[in-house]
């Protein structure tokens, strides 16, 4: 009983830090910093300050740029 609680106890947080819930929010001067990147033609330079900045997936960051 005690291991399978611990099992379940190593895969729930495996799960959570999979899926944070309290992930930090883009700021408004990071939007700004992408718009400029993105303007000058960086697009992946966009992407890559959005997920250093966030924690993005490369995927859920050039959809996020591509929308600026």
């Amino acid at each position: 009983m005690i291991t399978a609680l611990a099992i379940w106890m190593i895969i729930l947080a495996a799960r959570l830090t999979r899926h944070p819930r309290n992930r930090p929010g883009v700021s408004i001067g990071l939007v700004d910093q992408a718009r400029e990147l993105k303007a000058l033609g960086q697009l992946q330079e966009a992407v890559f300050l959005v997920r250093g900045e966030t924690g993005m997936s490369q995927r859920a960051a050039a959809r996020f740029v591509s929308r600026l």
